[in-house]
């Protein structure tokens, strides 16, 4: 079975939608985990626009990426610039991957606005992840 981290700055946003999208793809196929090179929490408009597409993140939580140093991973993905320049050296044979979502968290607007922010990032990951499952992640 594959093992994929997804990795961000703060595992608050990004890579939370991202874990629970690849989750969602992969099913039984792949263990996935997501963590930040800091940990912020995990942001409750991340959990709220997930909900509304009926994928549960509230029981997610806020990793650094050091807790996960003994796994084995197949694949690394990183969904920020600043993770990808970041990123710690992954013993073995690790793919590297790469897509640079653009930060919701730093939306700015009324309520209104910033929510169409989250949803037009998380149906980007949505996108990503699903075409990530299909191409990396065999039945």
């Amino acid at each position: 079975m594959k093992k994929v981290l997804v990795l961000c700055t703060g595992n608050s946003c990004r890579s939370q939608l991202a874990e629970g999208y690849l989750r969602h793809f992969a099913g039984d196929r792949a263990e996935i985990y997501s963590a930040g090179i800091e940990t912020h929490g995990v942001n409750p408009k991340a959990i709220q626009v997930m909900a509304d597409d009926h994928i549960d993140i509230s029981g997610h939580t806020s990793n650094h990426v050091d807790e996960y140093a003994q796994i084995n991973f197949d694949a690394v993905i990183t969904v920020c610039d600043n993770a990808n320049e970041a990123c710690p050296f992954f013993p073995g044979k690790v793919e590297r991957f790469h897509y640079n979502f653009p930060d919701p968290a730093k939306a700015t607007g009324s309520p209104e606005e910033v929510i169409r922010e989250f949803v037009k990032v998380r149906d980007m990951i949505k996108a990503y992840a699903s075409d990530f499952v299909n191409q990396h992640i065999k039945p």
